[in-house]
């Protein structure tokens, strides 16, 4: 049995808005619409798209704070509505624009509380506590009260928070929001360590497409409610039409390079840009330059996700860009 699986879930919110001075009209907004998917126990899965494309409301109904409005929704075997409680010891939430730590209490005691409501045992909590403080940077924090510390801060410190009572499922809303990049890198590798060690299964929706490329092997893409993809990151770029970039330096300044499969897109002095399909190989066009002209370096970068689901949404049937 898998250990996250939704059939067919829907989210229909009515909205009322102001259409004349005494008047309100009440309009139905489909915010998830008809989604289905499972995730096997022990996998790290990105969920990403655009602003209002529906990730958050989607963790919401997964966690219990959300009762879809049609379909059917398991995580664990439980139905996360009303089965709230018993779900609340499988699953750890991290939200990034809010936070589930006591805003005037040093973290330490916002900790000790979440030791007592989830009756972890003290050794258990100990360890898990000090792997914590140790892997997300946080001696120096413990004893600063929740409101002092800063968005970086306070987001390891809600990463924290979400583990210590060992959940089975982690779902992760923009958990890298407000990092620096030492911290982020901590974080990814706290996180790749957690799955491998304890299996956990994790569930990311970020906007920081690093963390996606760094974490998951598989990824889901949703806008306007509905799942548009589902698969490897590798097929996203085949989805979305990218393009590998071949970067080459010459000895000296020549006319755009010709070879088949590869167009110059850009010419800087001895420095020229090849654009190339992500699908295909670049060891023919880099024994063919190498070949036929002067060949200083060569570099090969990856494409840019985010350009790559901007291609999607502007191609698509289903949907146009958001902003």
């Amino acid at each position: 049995m898998d250990f996250i699986e939704l059939d067919g879930v829907e989210k229909v919110f009515d909205v009322r808005r102001r259409t004349g001075l005494l008047r309100r009209e009440k309009t139905r907004v489909r915010a998830v619409d008809g989604i289905s998917f499972s995730v096997p126990r022990g996998e790290m899965v990105g969920y990403i798209g655009p602003n209002g494309a529906g990730k958050s409301t989607t963790i919401k109904m997964l966690t219990g704070i959300l009762t879809p409005s049609g379909g059917r929704l398991r995580v664990a075997g439980l139905d996360p509505s009303r089965e709230r409680t018993r779900l609340a010891q499988r699953i750890g939430v991290v939200f990034g624009q809010r936070t589930t730590l006591w805003w005037d209490l040093p973290l330490r005691d916002s900790y000790r509380l979440a030791h007592r409501m989830y009756r972890i045992p003290d050794a258990r909590f100990r360890e898990n506590l000090d792997r914590c403080v140790e892997l997300l940077d946080l001696g120096a924090l413990l004893d600063v009260p929740v409101r002092q510390l800063s968005l970086g801060q306070r987001m390891r410190g809600d990463i924290a928070a979400a583990l210590l009572h060992d959940p089975e499922v982690l779902y992760l809303d923009e958990p890298t929001i407000g990092l620096d990049v030492v911290s982020k890198a901590k974080v990814r590798v706290f996180l790749r360590d957690l799955n491998a060690e304890r299996g956990t299964t994790v569930l990311l929706t970020t906007h920081d497409l690093t963390d996606i490329e760094q974490l998951c092997e598989r990824v889901m893409v949703i806008d306007h409610g509905r799942l548009v993809y589902d698969g490897a990151l590798t097929g996203l770029h085949e989805a979305g039409e990218s393009e590998r970039m071949l970067v080459v330096d010459l000895e000296r300044e020549l006319p755009p390079i010709r070879l088949d499969g590869a167009r110059a897109v850009k010419v800087e002095g001895p420095r020229q840009w090849l654009a190339f399909p992500a699908s295909a190989s670049a060891a023919p066009l880099v024994s063919a330059i190498a070949a036929e002209y002067p060949l200083v370096d060569l570099s090969v970068r990856e494409p840019d996700i985010e350009t790559v689901i901007a291609k999607m949404y502007a191609s698509a049937p289903w949907g146009s860009p958001r902003s």
